[in-house]
């Protein structure tokens, strides 16, 4: 299992959102390139950023501080207003291990078919769900389906690699939502890579033994937790390693 350490990119600066809301910010870093060198120096392999300007915006906004992440030596997995394939091939040109499509994801199954085929497993999809329904534009509307029918839609087109976060605990340091994460790697064939409500060491472990049982779950994105200080970033990294 992958920890990805998470930078939201937020005004070019380092942030965290509670629950997505924008004017739920703390401000955590001016500069995310430290950060992502630091995640570099801890040991991790990949990192996971959101340019929360393009998600508000409908296109990247931040792809600057992305390069110089990308710089640093980090496989960098990008999501965030990228809807258009000019602004996935500029993301990818940018030195992007792999880009998230989102919104329209939930809007255009041939828009995600085309990129499939143009870029195979570079390309993953992002479903944010609220109550078990997909939330998009920033998870401030809702995209009128299942996060599940979603997932099963995607995984028909050949995508390699869902994300699958939990807005209710996304920010909260409250715990993963297991029972969803669980019944997302039941319905597709899919890698899943879990996101929202890691706040201590034994959600980490909980996520572990849910990979070793169900191997798909490639990773989980960690955030909020790593920065208020309640998971030690060598140590979860060695955990998720861990027969």
């Amino acid at each position: 299992m992958t920890i990805y350490p998470a930078i939201d990119i937020k005004g070019g600066r380092c942030v965290r959102l509670t629950q997505g809301r924008a004017d739920q910010e703390t401000v955590y870093a001016k500069n995310p390139a430290e950060v992502a060198g630091g995640f570099r120096t801890a040991g991790s392999a990949w990192v996971h950023v959101v340019d929360l300007d393009g998600a508000f915006a409908g296109e990247p906004q931040n792809l600057a501080a992305v390069q110089a992440i990308a710089a640093v030596g980090l496989k960098v997995q990008l999501g965030g207003g990228l809807r258009t394939r000019a602004a996935v091939e500029r993301a990818l040109g940018f030195g992007v291990s792999r880009v998230v499509i989102g919104t329209r994801a939930a809007e255009s199954e041939a828009f995600v078919g085309e990129l499939v085929q143009a870029f195979g497993d570079r390309v993953a999809v992002g479903i944010d769900a609220k109550n078990g329904q997909v939330a998009v534009k920033g998870w401030v509307a809702a995209a009128g389906m299942s996060a599940l029918d979603l997932a099963r839609r995607m995984d028909g087109l050949g995508v390699a690699t869902l994300i699958h976060t939990d807005i209710g605990t996304d920010g909260m340091l409250a715990g993963p939502n297991l029972p969803a994460q669980a019944a997302m790697l039941q319905a597709v064939r899919a890698r899943v890579i879990a996101s929202g409500g890691v706040s201590r060491r034994e959600d980490v472990v909980h996520l572990a033994e849910l990979a070793r049982r169900e191997p798909r779950l490639d990773g989980v994105i960690v955030g909020k937790a790593l920065y208020e200080g309640r998971v030690d970033l060598p140590d979860i990294l060695a955990l998720a390693k861990a027969p």
